[in-house]
């Protein structure tokens, strides 16, 4: 098969465009900081005009570039809205496939299990996934139209922290299996409440093809809810959870450091399920992951063998041993991003490390609207019952959590990364295990970084 993803005949067509030149491409990018030779360019309109950089992606070795500019020179593709064409190139590049797509949307955990179900069906045939966490109104038509025609899966990620985003985006794919992973507190500042969330989220259903099937978390409290929106949409259920009627059974859950084992049953048979991971969240993850890979026809034992090779990714609860200032301890790196029902998770798993004391470095939540400072402060409760030693807070909201915590708990309020690494150094003994969260604008990622090039030896940590 050519690794040729469309030519300028193609993509004319696919866009009603005007093609100028004639070229074919590799791949597509509207980053030149992250273009690939023999890549499209698409120049999105945001902050910037992206039309600004098309000589900078011509240099970076673009194939082509889509201009809304009649006069660009070749080689190139016209059209009168590039965002447009791009969704264009998606419907075309789903069109034109056989793969079986799965949609993966929830308050938490989209990401880890969008990887997850794509590590199963790559086990099982070619398979196209959305990179890193692209699932929003420009994430998603690139996945699609960077799909290769002979893919066999595609898993795509979808979000949203509005109301009609996911009305939007999931027709896009048509999905034939959709999976919610559960319904928290996540964007409430762009929402009245959880019940708002939830019916935000079950517009993922719109877009089911024929004979589509939603795959729901049965012991989440909006299972009636959600179920009842799919099956108005045609769709057949599959469950999982702990929940005695889920399709997919938990059972025996085992949390221990750095492995989780379950009994898994479906069909009538009982599998054991073995994870190289942190945190008992996982176990309920890879129940609905193995939900959805059985939804397109992959057997549970492809499944089960192939997340025993799984690994945690970087920034969403990769546990790492490490050494700052000649101490040796484990860090617990989940800084990518934080909300209630992560964080109380996160927390948790930091909980469940058996040896030596336990350090939370925990950064704001963002989006949460009106109650976010009590959101902040009922952290008080878990970090307690994880037998937490120290927490280190970084941002305004978290003052309430400091508030709210013993007075033998409390560690540093801090403005910034820098300063949070600071106080990490004077708490930090030799065996502790520290846990690092918060939402991506924290800059806590940058911590975890600075953490790894000092001990790679990397003197300037910027």
């Amino acid at each position: 098969m050519s690794n040729r993803l469309w030519t300028s005949k193609d993509a004319a067509e696919a866009t009603g465009g005007e093609a100028k030149g004639t070229w074919a491409i590799n791949g597509m990018s509207i980053d030149t900081r992250s273009l690939n030779w023999g890549d499209l360019f698409v120049p999105l309109k945001d902050v910037r005009d992206g039309h600004d950089f098309i000589p900078n992606a011509r240099a970076a070795g673009a194939s082509a570039v889509i201009s809304e500019n009649p006069n660009e020179q070749a080689p190139a593709l016209i059209v009168k809205d590039a965002l447009q064409a791009m969704r264009d190139l998606a419907i075309a590049g789903r069109i034109r496939s056989q793969a079986k797509r799965i949609a993966v949307t929830g308050s938490v955990g989209k990401t880890s299990l969008k990887e997850a179900i794509a590590t199963i069906c790559n086990a099982s045939g070619r398979t196209h996934k959305s990179l890193k966490s692209f699932n929003n109104h420009w994430g998603v038509p690139l996945t699609l139209a960077t799909m290769p025609i002979d893919t066999d899966y595609g898993v795509f990620e979808v979000g949203m922290n509005h109301a009609g985003e996911l009305a939007d985006l999931s027709p896009l794919i048509a999905p034939d299996v959709v999976v919610i992973t559960k319904i928290a507190p996540a964007h409430l500042a762009h929402f009245k409440d959880v019940d708002a969330i939830a019916r935000a989220k079950a517009e993922i259903f719109v877009g089911l093809s024929e004979g589509g099937i939603a795959v729901l978390n049965r012991d989440d409290s909006y299972f009636d809810y959600l179920s009842s929106e799919a099956e108005k949409s045609g769709a057949a259920i599959m469950t999982f959870g702990f929940h005695e009627e889920s399709d997919i059974r938990i059972s025996n859950g085992q949390a221990l450091a750095g492995e989780l084992k379950a009994d898994i049953h479906a069909g009538g048979e009982t599998y054991k399920l073995y994870l190289p991971l942190d945190g008992a969240h996982w176990i309920e993850n890879a129940a609905c992951a193995l939900a959805a890979i059985s939804a397109v026809g992959i057997d549970m034992t492809t499944g089960i063998e192939a997340l025993a090779g799984f690994r945690a990714l970087p920034g969403r609860g990769e546990a790492l041993d490490m050494k700052l200032d000649g101490k040796l301890f484990t860090l617990i790196d989940d800084s990518y991003n934080a909300n209630p029902e992560s964080m109380r998770a996160a927390i948790a798993t930091l909980g469940s490390r058996a040896n030596g004391r336990k350090i939370a470095v925990l950064g704001d939540m963002f989006e949460l609207g009106k109650d976010e400072l009590e959101l902040h402060a009922d952290l008080a409760e878990p970090l307690q019952a994880a037998d937490v030693s120290r927490v280190i807070v970084l941002g305004e909201c978290m003052r309430s959590l400091k508030g709210a915590l013993p007075r033998e708990m409390r560690g540093s309020w801090v403005r910034d990364w820098e300063a949070a690494l600071s106080a990490l150094r004077e708490e930090l003994k030799d065996g502790d295990t520290v846990l690092v969260k918060g939402s991506n604008a924290t800059g806590l990622g940058r911590l975890v970084t600075a953490i790894r090039k000092e001990q790679k030896g990397v003197a300037d940590v910027l």
